[in-house]
């Protein structure tokens, strides 16, 4: 099966898009990655998703607009993807996509019920591209009582467990999420919890101060002083305190959180305030592992995804905080850190189609495992075609 999987994550750096071609299904999966690209949103694009995950600036016209202006935008990827690896769209099987999170609340209160929302209607992707998407992975397992996050374990399971280490695999997108593989880790055994804010409060701070949209390589973190005392308040937020399974997002961690903090702190340089939120992500995954993990597990390996890879200030700050393990990237078993989630919503597709049930009770809450994805065909697709190609007729 040729399959593209589509990410675009909490940090708003643009739309990931890996063409995959996947052998088998479940714990017999093979994968081989084709091409992988990054396309970033323009300005205008990052703002609108920015007014409307936040609620002061949001309104119900612009959320139906953006829910199909970004679904060209996914299909564009579908098709540059395949123009890359020099594939034609009349080769590709499936594609899994993610869609976009504009609001992501699993645990509210009422008159609110549990609820998440990623837009990137399929049927726009569908049609631009004539093949079927597999697409809605969270809703399900919502359904099922659970918080619809994390939705990678399943991946990280499959392609990264051992017989011989026990695996921290650590995504940093804009929120932070585990995935704990122990050795010899059967499916029940997975732990996976998101840790906390990943670069949301550093690009943001970026954003605000300097209007430049990330600290490229953690540069402007290696030129600041952590201050440890505002590092510790900031650890008393009520989310850490929770037991897993828990999620979070830009609901807690996102703007508004941002700016409360540097209208808190108006005297401290702008090196200072990135270099300290900075040491705020690595010391909440730190603090997620010794007090959920290492308590029962032991772990060898801490390996790193996500554009948090790419910032070595972070990287080094994690490894100070974690002596006892070796921390490094995804890179090194060959599925680099920035397309790991693209080609996880990939994988996640290929076993929709096998019915394979990929959620993780134990990591997201839910009463049961349940099959993740809704289909979508394009107006001349052939399920039967795409099941046979499966191996499913």
């Amino acid at each position: 099966m040729l399959i593209v999987g589509l990410m675009s994550g909490t940090s708003l750096d643009g739309i990931d898009a890996s063409l995959v071609d996947i052998k088998h299904y479940g714990e017999k999966t093979k994968v081989k990655v084709l091409k992988s690209i990054s396309i970033p949103y323009d300005t205008t694009i990052k703002e609108e998703l920015l007014q409307v995950m936040n609620i002061e600036t949001s309104n119900v016209q612009q959320i139906c607009s953006l829910n199909f202006k970004i679904s060209y935008l996914f299909a564009e990827a579908v098709k540059e993807v395949c123009n890359q690896a020099n594939i034609s769209l009349n080769q590709l099987d499936l594609i899994g996509s993610h869609g976009q999170t504009i609001y992501h609340m699993p645990k509210t209160k009422q008159p609110f019920v549990n609820s998440s929302l990623q837009i990137g209607d399929p049927s726009v992707i569908a049609y631009e591209t004539k093949t079927m998407v597999i697409s809605n992975f969270r809703s399900m397992d919502i359904a099922a009582g659970g918080e619809g996050a994390p939705l990678i374990p399943y991946i990280d399971w499959l392609l990264f467990k051992s017989d011989t280490k026990g695996r921290i695999l650590q995504n940093i997108g804009g929120i932070g999420n585990c995935t704990v593989l122990k050795r010899s880790c059967q499916k029940e055994d997975i732990i996976a919890f998101d840790t906390g804010p990943g670069n949301m409060i550093i690009d943001e701070l970026c954003r605000t101060l300097i209007n430049v949209p990330y600290d490229q390589n953690g540069i402007i973190a290696s030129h600041g002083k952590v201050h440890g005392q505002l590092v510790e308040e900031w650890m008393g937020h009520p989310y850490f305190k929770k037991s897993p399974p828990k999620s979070t997002g830009r609901e807690q961690f996102g703007k508004q959180y941002t700016i409360e903090l540097i209208e808190k702190y108006p005297s401290l340089s702008v090196e200072d305030f990135v270099a300290t939120a900075t040491f705020f992500t690595a010391r909440s995954i730190a603090c997620a592992y010794q007090k959920f993990v290492f308590p029962t597990e032991k772990i060898d390996d801490i390996l790193i995804s996500g554009g948090g890879a790419n910032n070595q200030t972070l990287i080094n700050m994690i490894q100070s905080l974690l002596p006892n393990q070796v921390v490094q990237t995804s890179n090194e078993y060959g599925i680099t850190a920035d397309e790991k989630e693209a080609v996880g919503f990939a994988v996640l597709a290929n076993e929709y189609i096998h019915q394979q049930k990929t959620n993780i009770p134990k990591a997201t809450g839910a009463r049961q495992s349940v099959l993740l994805g809704q289909m979508t065909l394009p107006p001349d697709g052939d399920v039967k075609q795409i099941l046979k190609r499966a191996g499913l007729s």
